[in-house]
This record gives C-alpha cells, structure tokens and sequence, in this order.
C-alpha cells in the first residue's frame, strides 16, 4: 500500500483519502495545543497561506499521547488554532499516532521514514534527555517521539522527509518550496 491508499476523519466525522491530494506536496504533522512546540502553529500556517496556491495540502492531526498536551475536544481545538495562530488548514479528527489505537496512516509514514535524531542545540538535547527516562531505546525505533513530527509526501506520494519537532521550520519550508 502506499501514500494514496490512507485516508483520516476530519472533524467532522468525513473520511479524507490522501488520494484526494495526488499531485500535490503534503505535509502531514501532529499536532497539540499545550505544547512548548505549539507556536509552530504559526509557521505552518504561514507555510498553507504561501504555498497552498502552487500546490501544499497540510494534514494537521491533533494528537494528546504526549503528556496529555491536546486535551480539549476537536471544536476546543480548531477554535484554539483559529483563535491563537489565524490557521486556515484543514483539522482532522483527534487521534493517536502511536500504539494499538494508532492512524494507518502514521504506521505507514514511520515505515517510510524511521526517528533519524532530534539534530543538534538545546531543544535537541532536552528531547533526548525526557526521551531516554521514558524511553531507553527511544533511537532504534521508527515511532513518533513527541508532538509536531512532520513528514513531508512529494507529488507522486513518496515520503521524502521527517522533521523532528527540533526541526527549524526554516528547513521544513525549504523543503516543501523545493517540491512546488
């Protein structure tokens, strides 16, 4: 199976199939609203408003397996994102993306892309630390390690990047503009 073969429930309850974006570049994160990552909001919205027109599709997936950070329901949640960071994406269903309960979705995303390190600097090093006390093996598994995870999907459905939520969007724009 692959890209095109998953689909995810909006808050609405509707299914969105992925095949719904073939052709476009599609950033698939998730997502918390009481997350020391949460101002990310901003730049992905940035990102939506800059490159929605030539072709991004963002697949924003709140997520509250990490330390409880998303605990509202999904309208407390859209209505927060719409409050705090003016987003304009689509917001898809609260769900998990780890574990026995996790999307299809995500399994497939971390079969592309596996945890790779959380790069360098203080927010890095933090991550690693937290991480090793909840996680000793942490680094030799492909699972989602904490809110705002980002992987980017081509054109043509390929997985060809995961961003750390350590990331600097900088780098995840650049990325994404590289496949307009």
């Amino acid at each position: 199976m692959g890209f095109y073969d998953y689909s995810v429930t909006n808050t609405s309850g509707e299914e969105v199939s992925m095949k719904d974006f073939e052709g476009k570049v599609v950033l698939v994160v998730n997502t918390a609203t009481g997350c020391g990552f949460t101002p990310q909001y901003k730049d992905i919205e940035e990102m939506y408003d800059n490159f929605h027109e030539k072709g991004l599709e963002i697949v924003d997936v709140p997520c509250n397996q990490f330390a409880g950070q998303t605990p509202g329901s999904d309208d407390e949640i859209k209505e927060f994102c719409q409050l705090h960071y003016n987003t304009k994406f689509p917001q898809m269903k609260k769900s998990d993306v780890n574990g026995e309960n996790q999307l299809e979705l995500f399994k497939y995303l971390k079969s592309q892309k596996g945890f790779e390190g959380f790069g360098k600097g203080p927010k890095a090093l933090a991550m690693s630390v937290m991480l090793k006390k909840i996680d000793s093996d942490y680094k030799n598994n492909p699972d989602i390690k904490w809110n705002f995870t980002k992987f980017v999907v081509d054109r043509s459905g390929n997985v060809v990047a995961r961003f750390e939520p350590t990331a600097s969007m900088k780098e995840v724009s650049d990325c994404v503009a590289s496949l307009l």
